[in-house]
């Protein structure tokens, strides 16, 4: 008996202490230009700062290399790699494959190739832009056959969300002179994109049939820098784990693409969903991938006045 009590606490021990979800952080566009707000090298010293303040050991900064223009930028850049995170290439133009011909797409994505050549700690891994791989079948698969031809994989995401236009209507009311409530905007910014974490969460319990490695989209912008230290620490209070982009990109059940996946601008999960479910496209995107959604919230909270 003491014997079967003692397993029973040992199993109630465990579920304690399992893990409610797992997901890897990454940034797009990287180095994204400063401003009267907040200068691109406070952007990215905040960044890092949020990072490593919260144990944050690794995460990915895909780079649109166009964005380099001067050495501040390449100090940027390499202050990410000098913090131990990694790059990857996220064009050098930010073109979309969907209105682009594969040509001219494909000499954007070598000149990026080429550019970060010049750095350490870099994935192979493309993003396309707008998360836009190719209007059709036949470009899909012309972009994957030269991109695998040079050892890439696709930087997919799982989790989608609208921190970039929050971001630029931080922006607008710091231009227009208004009042910004900076709680408010941190609570409305981690709300904001913990609902889609676990919105995706709940995509691919139901349509994957299990729990996957998150990949969750962010962008290098001024919001990041603020507050990607109260992200992190909400995401674990919720008994999630930050986990390493290597590690997530691993995962078996997300490393299905097909060039036939025709509705991947959502993410990995959604796109999975769409093609292997046939789940309509109004049912993959959370409520708050929405400018109107997200302008009557914030109006709401009384963030910008």
């Amino acid at each position: 008996m003491k014997i079967i009590l003692m397993l029973i606490l040992s199993v109630l021990l465990s579920l304690c202490h399992a893990v409610a979800g797992e997901i890897a952080l990454s940034f797009d566009d990287a180095p994204t230009q400063g401003n009267s707000f907040m200068s691109g090298m406070d952007k990215t010293r905040g960044i890092i700062e949020g990072l490593k303040s919260n144990n944050v050991k690794d995460a990915v900064f895909f780079v649109t290399t166009g964005n380099i223009v001067d050495d501040k930028g390449k100090e940027r850049i390499e202050a990410y790699t000098q913090a131990g995170f990694h790059l990857a290439n996220h064009s050098h133009n930010h073109l979309s494959a969907n209105k682009v011909d594969v040509k001219k797409y494909l000499a954007d994505f070598n000149k990026s190739h080429l550019v970060l050549q010049d750095y350490k700690n870099v994935l192979k891994l493309h993003r396309f832009p707008y998360l836009h791989y190719g209007s059709t079948t036949d470009v899909r698969k012309k972009l994957e056959k030269h991109l695998n031809g040079m050892g890439y994989k696709f930087g997919y995401v799982t989790v989608d969300n609208f921190d970039w236009y929050i971001n630029g209507r931080l922006l607008s009311a710091h231009h227009d002179k208004k009042a910004i409530d900076f709680n408010k905007l941190r609570q409305f910014y981690v709300e904001t994109i913990w609902q889609s974490i676990y919105f995706y969460e709940q995509l691919a319990k139901s349509h994957i049939g299990k729990p996957v490695k998150h990949i969750l989209l962010l962008h290098e912008n001024e919001l990041a820098a603020l507050f990607i230290g109260d992200l992190v620490s909400h995401i674990r209070s919720q008994g999630w784990k930050i986990i390493s982009p290597i590690e997530a990109y691993k995962d078996e059940a997300l490393n299905v693409y097909t060039p036939e996946f025709s509705f991947n601008k959502q993410g990995r999960v959604a796109a999975i969903a769409h093609q292997k479910k046939g789940i309509a496209k109004t049912k993959l995107r959370h409520e708050s991938e929405n400018a109107k959604f997200l302008d009557k919230k914030l109006e709401e909270n009384g963030i910008f006045k």
